[in-house]
């Protein structure tokens, strides 16, 4: 799934060749995602300004005027930008056509994906009013993560990947952060002290920084708004490599799954 660094880099991507440009035409080929795309929506789009691109958590906002496209990239979504004449393949859900030319194109094999239009304070939308703080803004403090899970007794990875407490961190981001601070990703989060928070915040904006300046990771089909993959992967500590030696002791990283999802940390160096 996308996470925020690849998200991010989506962002950044597009922001640039879409921002300024007008809406021309809107193609829906699939309205099926996990909400269906709404009826009439290149109505409502069509001759709408893209003022900005925003990211909130794993969803990315194009503002146009009074409202906010709304579009979150699911299990397998990837958005980027191709020109008006390139033919949509069997999984491209969503076109986003633009003045300048350029077709802003959803492909989504597993249609989890989110394309929805909201009148208003994009912030206000359900989906987005609950999430927790940005990781990488100073909204996120130690004491905030000390003070919200001073009654979680779940463990610390599951809490990190509860985007009420922490917007869009993810799986492979909680696994290296984690290991960059020395904790156990089984460790009940109400047991983590205020210290050991202030050190897992750094560590959390230390790994988002470095793979939105890496392009995120691409382990197996995401590509950024160019179809240029990242290379984040190449810098993991613990995520998937069960069974090698850890970088910084040798000793055998160990894997297992914790909340339904893949985890993985080394004995030695995370307690």
């Amino acid at each position: 799934m996308p996470e925020l660094p690849e998200v991010e880099t989506t962002r950044r991507g597009l922001e640039p060749l879409v921002r300024g440009a007008t809406v021309s035409n809107v193609v829906v080929r699939n309205r099926a995602l996990r909400q269906p795309v709404p009826a009439g929506l290149a109505r409502t789009l069509q001759g709408r300004r893209i003022d900005a691109i925003e990211r909130r958590g794993k969803y990315l906002l194009f503002r146009a005027g009074d409202g906010t496209l709304l579009v979150h990239l699911g299990m397998s979504g990837r958005l980027w930008v191709v020109d008006a004449n390139t033919p949509p393949q069997t999984h491209d859900h969503f076109d986003l056509a633009l003045s300048n030319g350029r077709i802003v194109r959803l492909r989504d094999p597993r249609r989890f994906g989110l394309v929805l239009w909201h009148r208003g304070d994009p912030l206000g939308h359900k989906l987005l009013r609950d999430i927790g703080p940005e990781p990488l803004s100073d909204a996120l403090t130690a004491d905030w993560l000390y003070r919200e899970t001073r009654t979680r007794s779940g463990a610390i990875k599951n809490a990190l990947m509860d985007s009420h407490l922490v917007a869009g961190v993810g799986n492979i981001y909680a696994n290296e952060a984690l290991f960059r601070a020395g904790i156990n990703p089984r460790l009940p989060a109400c047991r983590i002290g205020l210290a050991r928070y202030a050190v897992l915040t750094e560590k959390i904006r230390e790994v988002l920084a470095e793979a939105i300046e890496a392009g995120g990771s691409s382990l197996r089909d995401y590509v950024n708004s160019q179809g240029e993959a990242g290379f984040f992967q190449d810098r993991f500590f613990v995520y998937g490599r069960e069974g090698e030696g850890c970088l910084n002791c040798k000793t055998k990283i160990r894997g297992f799954v914790l909340g339904q999802r893949a985890t993985f940390y080394c004995p030695r160096c995370q307690r």
